[in-house]
């Protein structure tokens, strides 16, 4: 029996993801930048005046150094928690995470920002960085998939809380290659179970895969995979069943030829082109 093993290496950014992080980031800066006077050279943890501090996070942006930016931008908010820069401070220190890919530091500053501002008109903004943070963690799906559900139900707070937004589309698109990598999971389950014998558990994973992820790229192969373990639990007619789903939906598919080989071979009664 052949082995696939679906893997997700570290997702690129589409070009509308990106330019809307850039676009909000700009946003965000320009929103704070007026008035403000040169910027002298900075230490972190010394106490400065808001505008210079803020400024001096930005630079530091600009310059390519994420992880001091949110430093700063940290600092802002902890030196003048009551100043309107504080709370662009909190996202833009958000941002500096993400981009300095200190994911967990991200999805905090994100966070703490939509509990103090949950109805703030860049929310959409702040729960889909939370959402990239959790996406671009995933991993093999030989490995545990906690961070994969959890940048599924990231993804859906987008999609869910504002469907409307430039945010929305990007996150669907992601949603839908979450989907695809949980139902590789199961599919890689189960193809374990049947190298170990395990016939009975492998029919189990392949079936939810048929029922719970109808809309991936696995379903083919999950079918004819239900067809080996029906054959090999001895229920030829379940075999036959799911080889007849197989052909219905995916006649020209390798699955298929494989299916129709095999029950040819040890069912050849209940074979039927």
């Amino acid at each position: 029996m052949s082995s696939q093993t679906s893997r997700v290496s570290r997702p690129r950014l589409s070009p509308f993801a990106t330019t809307a992080l850039a676009l909000a980031a700009t946003s965000l800066l320009l929103s704070g930048c007026g008035g403000a006077g040169k910027v002298k050279k900075d230490t972190a943890y010394v106490a400065r005046d808001v505008d210079s501090l803020y400024l001096a996070a930005k630079a530091e942006l600009d310059k390519g150094n994420p992880k001091a930016s949110a430093e700063l931008f940290d600092e802002v908010e902890r030196q003048h928690p009551y100043s309107p820069w504080a709370r662009r401070a909190q996202l833009m220190s958000a941002f500096s995470y993400y981009v300095a890919r200190d994911y967990t530091k991200a999805i905090q500053s994100a966070q703490r920002f939509l509990t103090i501002h949950p109805g703030n008109k860049d929310a959409a903004y702040a729960y889909y960085l939370v959402a990239l943070c959790y996406y671009e963690q995933i991993s093999d799906v030989a490995r545990d998939q906690k961070v994969t559900q959890q940048a599924q139900s990231a993804l859906n707070d987008v999609i869910r809380r504002f469907p409307d937004s430039r945010y929305a589309v990007d996150a669907k698109l992601k949603r839908d290659l979450v989907i695809d990598h949980l139902a590789g999971k199961e599919m890689d389950i189960g193809r374990h179970y049947q190298r170990s014998g395990k016939w009975l558990a492998a029919e189990l994973r392949f079936r939810n895969v048929v029922d719970k992820y109808q809309e991936t790229s696995h379903v083919p192969e999950a079918l004819y995979r239900l067809v080996e373990s029906n054959l090999a639990l001895g229920i030829p007619e379940e075999a036959q069943k799911n080889a007849a789903v197989l052909g219905s939906n995916y006649p020209g598919s390798e699955w298929y030829e494989k299916a129709y080989r095999l029950m040819g071979t040890y069912a050849p009664g209940t074979v039927a082109r």
